[in-house]
Formats: C-alpha cells, sequence, structure tokens
C-alpha cells in the first residue's frame, strides 16, 4: 500500500513543501491585493507560466473525472496567485451537465458557484477562484472553440485564471495523470501576431518526445484555435496535511487499486484508440493510392510525418496493452492459486 502511493507521488512529481510553514498553503490578503493592483498580466499576456496544483486537489479533480465516464464534467479551482504561477489549494465540481463533446455552465451552476464561495468566506477560507477544470474523456488535453470562448470570458471578468483540462480516459491507460493547464491570449494580439503557437505550442498532456494522439474527429477543431492560446508548466506538491489525506484516502482504496485493472476499466478506451487508428491508417492509405501525377509529390511532402506519427500512435497502444497485460499477469502470479501443470505461458 505505501508503495503503490509512493509511485503515484513519483509518478506524477508530487513534491513536499516545506514541513514546518507550509508556505504554500499561507494566505497573504495585503499580497494578493498588491499583486492584483499591479496586474502585469494585462501587459504581458504570456505573464503566467506555471501551475502548482496540491495533491488533494489532483485527485478531486481526477476522481470528478473519472465518474463522468464518458461525458466532460466541469469544476472550479480555488487558490492564489503568486509571481508568474497561479496556486491551487483546492478544487470543487460543478453542478454541469455535460456531453460527450461539450461542457458549459448555465445559470445554475453559476449561482451555485457564488452561493460555495460565498460559504466558504464565512467559514474563513481566503482563497479566491484562479480557475475552472474540465475533462476531455479520450482525446486529450487541449482547448476547443467552446474552451477558448469560456476561458477568454473569464479572463475578461474575472482574471486572473487559468483553464485546466483532464483526460481520465488516458490517465488509467497511462497509470500518471493527463493534464494541461492553459492561457488564452487578447484578440489584438493574435492578430497583432505575425506568426502564433503553433499546434504543438497549444497542446499539452503529450509524451515525452512530444507526441500526443488526437481522435480523427476531434483534428480540425484541435488545430483551428491552437494559436489563441498557450500552455502552462503543471506540477504537484503536498502539505504535512496533504500527506496524511492521501494517506487516509489510500487506506480506503487501495483494495480498488489491486483489483483493478486498466484492460477491463479502460476497454471502452482501448477499443476506440485502435478504431481511431485504423481509421487514421485507411484514410492515409487512400490519400496515397488514389492519387497520381505531379500533386501526389506535393501531397506527399506536406504529408510526410503522418506515417512516423501513425507508427507512433501504433507503438503507444501497444505500449498501454502490454503494461495492462503484464499487471494482470504479476497480479495473478501473486494472488491467484499455483497453477495446474502444465507449459507456463511467458508474457514479453
Amino acid at each position: 500500500m505505501g508503495t503503490a502511493l509512493k509511485t503515484w507521488e513519483l509518478e506524477n512529481a508530487v513534491q513536499l513543501v516545506d514541513g514546518t510553514k507550509d508556505a504554500l498553503y499561507s494566505y497573504s490578503a495585503p499580497a494578493q491585493k498588491a499583486l492584483d493592483s499591479a496586474h502585469p498580466w494585462r501587459s504581458d499576456p504570456h505573464y503566467f507560466t506555471s501551475v502548482r496544483i496540491s495533491a488533494v486537489a489532483l485527485l478531486k479533480m481526477v476522481m470528478h473525472a473519472r465518474a463522468g465516464g464518458s461525458l466532460e464534467v466541469m469544476g472550479l479551482m480555488m487558490g492564489k496567485i503568486e509571481a508568474h504561477t497561479f496556486v491551487v489549494t483546492d478544487a470543487f465540481r460543478l453542478p454541469v451537465q455535460g456531453t460527450e463533446t461539450r461542457v458549459n455552465a448555465q445559470d445554475e451552476a453559476n449561482e451555485y458557484m457564488v452561493e460555495f464561495l460565498q460559504r466558504a468566506r464565512d467559514q474563513g477560507q481566503l482563497d479566491n477562484a484562479v480557475g475552472w477544470y474540465h475533462s476531455h474523456p479520450g482525446y486529450g488535453c487541449w482547448l476547443s472553440g467552446i474552451d477558448v470562448n469560456t476561458q477568454k470570458t473569464q479572463q475578461q471578468f474575472s482574471d486572473p485564471f487559468c483553464a485546466v483540462v483532464i483526460d481520465p480516459d488516458r490517465t488509467v491507460s497511462a497509470g500518471k495523470v493527463d493534464m494541461g493547464a492553459f492561457r488564452t491570449l487578447p484578440d489584438t494580439y493574435v492578430q497583432d501576431k505575425a506568426k502564433g503557437p503553433t499546434v504543438k505550442d497549444g497542446a499539452a498532456g503529450v509524451e515525452a518526445d512530444g507526441f500526443q494522439t488526437i481522435p480523427l474527429g476531434k483534428m480540425e477543431d484541435f488545430g483551428a484555435h491552437a494559436n489563441h492560446y498557450y500552455p502552462l508548466d503543471v506540477s504537484h506538491y503536498k502539505s504535512t496535511l496533504d500527506a496524511k489525506l492521501l494517506e487516509a484516502l489510500w487506506n480506503k482504496y487501495w483494495v480498488q487499486t489491486l483489483s483493478a485493472s486498466p484492460l477491463t476499466t479502460n476497454r471502452d478506451y482501448g477499443t476506440n484508440q485502435i478504431s481511431d487508428l485504423a481509421r487514421k491508417t485507411q484514410q492515409e492509405a487512400g490519400r496515397k493510392g488514389f492519387k497520381t501525377g505531379a500533386p501526389v509529390l506535393a501531397l506527399a511532402e506536406s504529408r510526410s510525418d503522418a506515417l512516423p506519427k501513425l507508427g507512433a500512435a501504433a507503438s503507444k497502444i501497444a505500449r498501454e496493452e502490454d503494461m495492462g497485460l503484464l499487471a494482470a499477469s504479476v497480479k495473478g502470479r501473486v494472488f491467484n492459486f499455483p497453477p495446474p501443470d502444465g507449459p507456463e505461458v511467458d508474457m514479453k
């Protein structure tokens, strides 16, 4: 149990802050007021560069996103701002009805948000709302057109504010939280900029080599708004109280951790990944097989990186399936009765 908790913390780089001061949890109203009065983010669209999220807030957001299944969910993050950094100390879910492709707060959610913040103030919690989070089940961490408009509205009326996106399916599949944080850019800045950020710059939750798979049906929306926002670095931390809370949570759910298998828990996601890869491969084969003449050379040059990306996507799927099979094999060897005499299957 302790090993599983340590593994989760190492996978997500959860760091312990100063145990005697827990400085990230201390709220200074004068310091926050001074920084808000200076509002340097108004003159520098790239002023904020990072987000630090507490381990408990991270767990709350991931569990909420996972509970939504294939539907998008939405919540609010509490915390404070420091120089170039958002510090998230807590998070709570919003009563929002999402779909498989979009989520947007309505009047009921806005009323709930105002009442929650007011009651938190009455209880002595001084942290402000510093951002919102929502889920992208199975299709990566980036901002769609609706997300960009929502974030721009928040930055216009509630700045400083950031947006966090979580992919619960990829989190379960990879064993590491798939998360991205973003800030949108002013329309005038986007128009005046000679060359905005590329699709790669706008993406987050990518592999170590910078690769991220996007479903075929989401590709157009993924690239259409990439120059309207930029990603923030995401890191995680825990206080001494967080350490005790995490231990309590692990004591409650450790049985599920041992019994769950990503192959069965995330079966639909794996199937969708394979189907999407097959459609992309068929589409690419059609482009290269049915067109002839000079335009084919230009088309092949413009899409010269398509096949390597398909290969990388296939390798990613195979790697995740292998990890699930290996985990199932290890659990079987540890907890099941000794197998009957016969040839043993060697899993490689």
